[in-house]
């Protein structure tokens, strides 16, 4: 039974949407009031890595609430909290790291600006003072973390509020981007030398860091670098001291079939902001992982990083962590979302590569985007007025499926994708009632907006 938004007293997200009230959650999938179920095709917005229910991390939480459920951080460490980033530390490439855990991405990668500036100006660097970023890019809800992302229309609204100190260059995203009489080694080392070009204009000592999300999210829809890109990016940071953040917020902890995405880059990132996988979904829990030798220049200069938020380091979501960590060890379920990714894939490919409104799909492990398009061959998208991601959210609904539909894939505005990010314990049988269900949903809208235009 849905919700009156009459009666409500909670302030949702939409105020014009009768939400579905949940009230249970099995393995890999969600229970409304009135006893529908709804597979989880996209983690809530990839999230639920290990499905819900799962005893093991419901078993630490309760054994962590019973002893110590929160000290302040200000006061006490606590073990969960230290297990976890060392475990994170053993795991993560390139050496010793440090992490500080918050409660969400947002927090993370704000956390993660006011550090790089930290560190610059321990450093020596007084003259740094500007972000660069990428276009058509998320990093969070906060007025910083807005800046520093690229979402036109959530940022309309509040640009009055938000700095001016962020630089943009273009994506690495090679399904829009890429010219036709252009290669690949020269789409790459086109989007990564405007990096480059941006700092040389800001002026020597200017840009604090460089941050992307390590394989692109929910704005445009899982969109993995070129072969390449992130080693020149790596290059361009080194030559002229610019920090290097990438955003695993949403694409790390496994997400793309290996714990860190970045390892798959073959690169070292200075920082590495985490979220969503790495508590499951059971705790908010984000963190801000640093390199040891960066988290040094802050130990023997002022000693204390000036930042801080009342659950920072809470003792009951990082033993959530924890537990995670260790369910991930003992199911090998990293190396499976590697196997599994490509089996998910092939199943899309074999239902939509002959969708006439289906332009291109991609992405890496349980992490996969289908774009959506009003013309295959010239990949003219759809108007954003048409609001066709929205729809195909409302017919997946319908049709028992939770995915992850978004507008404004091309230019902020028009355009539509579908992100997928399904619990790693997704089965065959699982992958084949998504492909089944979304294909329903597409059809079904595509269908609407075709009839009434």
């Amino acid at each position: 039974m849905a919700r009156q938004s009459n009666s409500s007293r909670v302030f949702h997200r939409s105020l014009k949407t009768d939400f579905p009230l949940v009230t249970a959650a099995d393995g890999v999938y969600l229970i409304d009031s009135s006893g529908r179920k709804y597979l989880d095709g996209s983690g809530g917005a990839a999230v639920s890595c290990l499905g819900h229910g799962n005893r093991r991390i419901i078993d630490a939480i309760g054994q962590q609430l019973d002893s110590m459920a929160f000290a302040h951080t200000s006061f006490f460490s606590n073990n969960p909290a230290e297990k976890l980033a060392e475990i994170l530390s053993d795991k993560a490439p390139g050496g010793a790291w440090r992490t500080y855990f918050v409660s969400g991405g947002s927090e993370a990668n704000e956390a993660a600006m006011k550090m790089a500036r930290q560190i610059q100006l321990e450093q020596g660097n007084s003259d740094c003072d500007h972000f660069i970023s990428r276009r058509q890019s998320y990093h969070g809800a906060t007025i910083a973390t807005m800046a520093l992302g690229d979402r036109p229309q959530s940022n309309r609204l509040y640009k009055p509020l938000l700095p001016d100190n962020i630089r943009r260059i273009i994506p690495c995203f090679e399904y829009r981007l890429r010219g036709k009489d252009e290669s690949l080694d020269q789409f790459c080392k086109r989007t990564a030398e405007e990096l480059e070009q941006v700092i040389e204009e800001l002026g020597p000592g200017r840009a604090i860091a460089f941050v992307a999300e390590t394989v692109s999210g929910a704005t445009i829809g899982c969109v993995p670098p070129v072969p390449g890109y992130f080693a020149m990016i790596r290059e361009i940071c080194d030559k002229h001291k610019v920090l290097m953040i990438l955003d695993e917020v949403m694409c790390g902890m496994g997400r793309c079939g290996s714990l860190f995405a970045c390892e798959q880059e073959g690169v070292i990132p200075d920082m590495i902001t985490l979220a969503k996988g790495l508590g499951g979904g059971y705790q908010p829990l984000g963190a801000v992982m640093v390199r040891e030798e960066l988290a040094q220049v802050i130990e023997s200069g002022s000693g204390a990083f000036a930042h801080g938020h009342t659950y920072v380091g809470h003792a009951t979501a990082c033993a959530a962590g924890l537990a995670v960590q260790q369910v991930f060890e003992q199911d090998g379920l990293i190396a499976q979302v590697a196997k599994n990714g490509e089996v998910l894939a092939a199943k899309l490919h074999a239902a939509f590569d002959d969708h006439p409104h289906v332009g291109d799909i991609r992405g890496r492990g349980l992490f996969r985007g289908i774009e959506i398009v009003k013309d295959r061959d010239s990949k003219q998208p759809f108007d954003g007025s048409a609001a066709l991601a929205a729809n195909i959210k409302k017919q997946a609904m319908q049709a028992g499926l939770i995915c992850y539909p978004m507008g404004g894939t091309v230019d902020g505005v028009n355009g539509d994708h579908i992100l997928l990010a399904p619990p790693f314990i997704y089965s065959t049988a699982h992958m084949d009632e998504l492909t089944e269900k979304l294909g329903i949903a597409i059809n079904k809208a595509i269908d609407e907006h075709l009839a009434t235009s």
